[in-house]
């Protein structure tokens, strides 16, 4: 198996490497990644300049590497039709410093980088957590490669674009894992407004999102502190929503523990 990695927070985020770590223990893995963070880039590719790409000395060995001047989604745009020249089988976007949930998941270049890989055929999952210490990292690798490994095994269908967060707790007191739908709420909900003395500026700042209403979702699942798993295919465009196993989620979650 091989497997495309990218990420939105850049080539030489803790994230990046924590999942290549774990991906390359089950398959062959390539490394696309912005030379430098770009989050909440959403769905955005460069038109109006060339890219520049660079191959970068091995950070993991054996893991081919490339830096990208560019958006998430033209990491994964150049790599599936220029860089690449054999089929991968697989994009796996993260994982991500901070959750990608709700609304916010529209803007999220982790959510889109994997999206361009669903969009050209792939199976495609993004994964992010909502801690960034080692420990977190490595529960939240080891999550995306049980699942790139249910979709390999055909546990999962191929034809699948995973949203996955975790919340803030260690394996043991996790509660469970659940498939969610998004919820209609965002951080990015506030305008600050200022002055610098020279002309007046505004500031789109991200609160702490307030209790989900609705059952179901990913932010009520991760408040719960449970794992989010949403079918963005499902909620983004209109398809049969995928068939997964009933005790896929039992199973994962005894497999992270």
């Amino acid at each position: 198996m091989r497997i495309l990695v990218t990420n939105d927070d850049g080539i030489f985020a803790d994230g990046l490497w924590a999942l290549v770590k774990g991906l390359k223990s089950i398959a062959q893995v390539i490394v696309v990644a912005p030379i430098k963070e770009q989050s909440a880039v959403g769905t955005a590719v460069t038109l109006s300049q060339p890219l520049r790409v660079q191959k970068v000395s091995l950070i993991v060995p054996e893991v081919e590497t490339y830096s990208v001047e560019g958006t998430p989604s033209d990491c994964v745009i150049l790599a599936l039709e220029k860089l690449i020249k054999n089929k991968v089988d697989m994009v796996v976007s993260g994982i991500n410093h901070g959750l990608n949930l709700g609304d916010d998941a529209l803007i999220s270049g982790t959510v889109s980088a994997a999206l361009q890989g669903y969009l050209r055929g792939f199976p495609a999952l993004a994964i992010s957590a909502a801690a960034v210490d080692s420990l977190q990292l490595d529960n939240a690798a080891k999550l995306a490669t049980l699942l790139a490994e249910k979709v390999a095994s055909r546990v999962l269908p191929s034809d699948i674009l995973l949203n996955i967060n975790l919340p803030d707790l260690p394996p043991a007191k996790i509660g469970g894992a659940q498939i969610t739908q998004l919820a209609s709420r965002s951080h990015i909900d506030t305008v600050e407004e200022g002055n610098d003395g020279r002309r007046q500026y505004y500031w789109l700042l991200r609160q702490r999102m307030g209790k989900a209403a609705d059952n179901q979702t990913d932010i009520w699942a991760v408040e719960r502190g449970d794992i989010s798993i949403t079918p963005l295919h499902t909620s983004w465009l209109n398809r049969s929503a995928p068939a997964i196993p009933d005790n896929l989620c039992a199973h994962l979650l005894h497999e992270l523990r």
